[in-house]
């Protein structure tokens, strides 16, 4: 085994491993820890697990056959779904649950960086030191303290692994070894397609440390010992294409010419956070065409240099050729080409493209310490001071992710001409009512945009327009905002969330039919969507279109069957309806029982249509004690308007009427319907 500088040994013994391990778990936990009092954000936890209605119901077969066979948030990621249904079947909705998963994966991936680095190279400090910044550099922040980012730590996790099995393998190639190999990256890149690199990275493994590239004989048997896993990458990236069709940004909105430049220079601006993490955002805007051209020349010119330096020391220094290139190709699924999103780079994209240039820095400066006296203090002291202060940096970013305010406060601050950040701000202003606030957020970043490119501009404008919508609505501004819900639609046809908003602003302004038509639009636009599903059934009732609403009302309830106000929904359907033949006593018990349930017992409309379900039934004695108790209720909320319905259903159900049967209540039975 190669000699290690740092130890002075040529084999470490079993307890200093352990006690580096412990010790990469202590620095990780220390900087992370605090994520465990940490809130979910506004930035796709939503869509990830707290309104995924198949995530929050756990672990279920359903959600399992489900999570291989749809795309989730348009990524097919399986295994993080999966990884998401389990922390909600462990812990609930209770962030602190899963942002423990998050940093325990983060930590054993760390562990694992180190083990593999260090039974490969033989360099215990080297690769611990590696193993350290990984764990704690403040770029990781975005990755594990973000849940949506799942699927970074999870298919780190499985890189790893993936590598661990590799070198396993080299050292006696059996079949069995391949296999458990391949089973591990497969898993990895259901995790996050982003995998696709791996093997050409075991290719420059191949090259250092394992040194199994001898000739061109061996070159071209390593090759083809990589075709299995080739097949596997190409199986993930049509899923991934499949997947993120409507993601994937086209030419004619950012041309090829603009993502190649805004890469190049991401590419560098990588390596200058790795040396200098500051004013770290979460979100940092795409420049479009506003990228000055020396910028773009300079970072070409500096990443041919390196890449010609590398080729040089290919030999006396391989892990320089193997590190650099490990970073190039790793980081390439992310870097823009085939741009995603409205962003120009992102944190969270160099969770495992950097450790290639961890290790060429951390070798190349023990191969320069080599002349220094009183080499191993010099490097033990220094690599103390940046482990320290790395951490500090990530303990201070990571605190910036304790909730939503938080987050997009400093991300203003440290990239003012921000107009995501302006966005969510505004939408956090809009939820506390300070409506004008957040509308002068929404202008702002509509000016913001306005200065980007037609095509680019339209898709942007279109979630500005949205949010001056959504003000005007809590303002009263019907008028005002229909026309913005309008002019949102029109420059985001694809946008579920436009479509649906239209919709209810229709609806309340009694334009039944238009809303509908939104309904639909919205629903071919995000089919697994129980609000929309849900609303779509209430129009449809006031419409008379029954049995077409009870359809929308089950179909929601196949992907939710957790959603009370569905289950309220279609349970007062079944109850009241004045069509016989749609009438269902015992379901609507079955289906109120657990409307009430899974609110807590907390809200009486809920309670009066369990109340009216057992009227429909017949079990009149149990409808009015069950209707006293959502009067109870109701008087405690002061909610008058409906006291005075609870006392009128007493009356009836004493009368052993149903309901249904009180003709003054007939043409307004709908009234106990809800919406999420």
């Amino acid at each position: 085994m190669p000699h290690d500088l740092l130890s002075g040994e040529t084999k470490a013994p079993g307890t200093l491993i352990l006690g580096v391990c412990l010790c990469l778990a202590a620095i990780t936990w220390l900087v992370f820890g605090q994520t465990l009092r940490h809130h979910f954000v506004d930035y796709d936890d939503n869509t990830y697990v707290y309104e995924n209605p198949v995530v929050t119901s756990g672990v279920t077969s359903r959600g399992l056959a489900w999570t291989f066979t749809h795309k989730d948030a348009r990524n097919w990621h399986p295994l993080t779904t999966i990884s998401h249904m389990v922390d909600c079947q462990l812990y609930g909705l209770k962030p602190g649950g899963h942002h423990f998963t998050n940093v325990l994966l983060h930590t054993t991936a760390a562990i694992l960086l180190f083990l593999v680095l260090q039974q490969m190279t033989g360099a215990l400090w080297r690769s611990a030191f590696v193993a350290a910044v990984f764990a704690i550099h403040p770029l990781r922040v975005e990755s594990v303290a973000w849940i949506t980012e799942r699927k970074d730590v999870l298919s780190g996790v499985f890189f790893m692994l993936t590598l661990a099995a590799y070198v396993w393998y080299v050292r006696k190639r059996a079949l069995g070894r391949y296999v458990t190999m391949s089973i591990l990256f497969a898993c990895g890149l259901m995790s996050k397609p982003m995998l696709v690199t791996l093997p050409f990275v075991l290719l420059l493994l191949d090259y250092w440390p394992l040194r199994r590239c001898l000739d061109r004989q061996s070159i071209s048997r390593l090759i083809l010992e990589k075709i299995p896993l080739l097949v596997l990458v190409a199986g993930s990236c049509i899923a991934t294409l499949l997947a993120q069709t409507r993601a994937l940004n086209s030419f004619q909105e950012l041309p090829l010419r603009l993502r190649i430049s805004n890469s190049l220079v991401a590419y560098v601006i990588y390596i200058r956070q790795m040396f200098w993490p500051a004013r770290l955002a979460v979100f940092y805007p795409h420049p479009y065409n506003r990228l000055p051209f020396s910028e773009v020349v300079l970072a070409t010119a500096l990443l041919l240099a390196i890449t010609a330096l590398a080729f040089a020391l290919r030999k006396p220094r391989p892990y320089f050729i193997t590190g650099w290139l490990w970073y190039l190709s790793v980081l390439l699924p992310v870097i823009g080409v085939a741009q995603v999103g409205d962003q120009a780079h992102a944190d969270r994209y160099t969770y495992l493209p950097q450790i290639g240039l961890y290790i060429v820095f951390t070798w190349a400066v023990v191969d320069i310490a080599l002349l220094w006296r009183y080499r191993r203090q010099i490097l033990a002291v220094a690599a103390a001071i940046m482990i320290v202060a790395l951490s500090c940096c990530a303990w201070m970013q990571t605190s910036y992710w304790r909730d939503s305010p938080s987050l997009w406060t400093h991300a203003l601050a440290v990239t003012p001409d921000n107009s995501v950040a302006l966005h969510h701000l505004g939408t956090l202003l809009l939820k506390r009512g300070q409506i004008d606030d957040a509308v002068a957020h929404f202008q702002k970043a509509l000016g913001i945009r306005a200065d980007i490119d037609e095509g680019r501009a339209n898709r942007a404008r279109g979630l500005v327009h949205l949010d001056l919508a959504n003000a005007f609505a809590r303002k009263g501004l019907m008028d005002a905002a229909i026309s913005e819900y309008q002019r949102a639609v029109q420059l985001r046809p694809d946008y579920a969330n436009a479509h649906y908003s239209l919709g209810n602003a229709l609806l309340g302004k009694g334009e039944i039919d238009e809303a509908i038509a939104q309904y639909r639009a919205a629903l071919s636009l995000a089919p697994q969507s129980v609000e929309v599903m849900t609303t779509l059934g209430n129009a449809l009732l006031r419409k008379g279109q029954v049995s077409e609403a009870i359809t929308y009302y089950e179909r929601s309830l196949e992907m939710d069957r957790r959603s009370a106000t569905t289950l309220n929904n279609l349970a007062w359907v079944l109850s009241t309806c004045p069509d016989g033949s749609l009438r269902n006593g015992p379901r609507a018990i079955e289906l109120a029982q657990k409307a009430v349930e899974f609110s807590a017992r907390e809200n009486p409309i809920f309670i009066r249509t369990l109340a009216a379900a057992y009227a429909e039934s017949g079990r009149f004695n149990d409808a009015i004690e069950v209707a006293e108790q959502a009067l109870q209720s109701a008087l405690a909320q002061e909610n008058s308007a409906l006291a005075r319905s609870l006392h009128m259903d007493i009356d009836l159900y004493r009368m052993n009427f149903p309901l249904r049967d009180w003709p003054r209540l007939t043409p307004a039975w709908q009234t106990n319907l809800r919406v999420n």
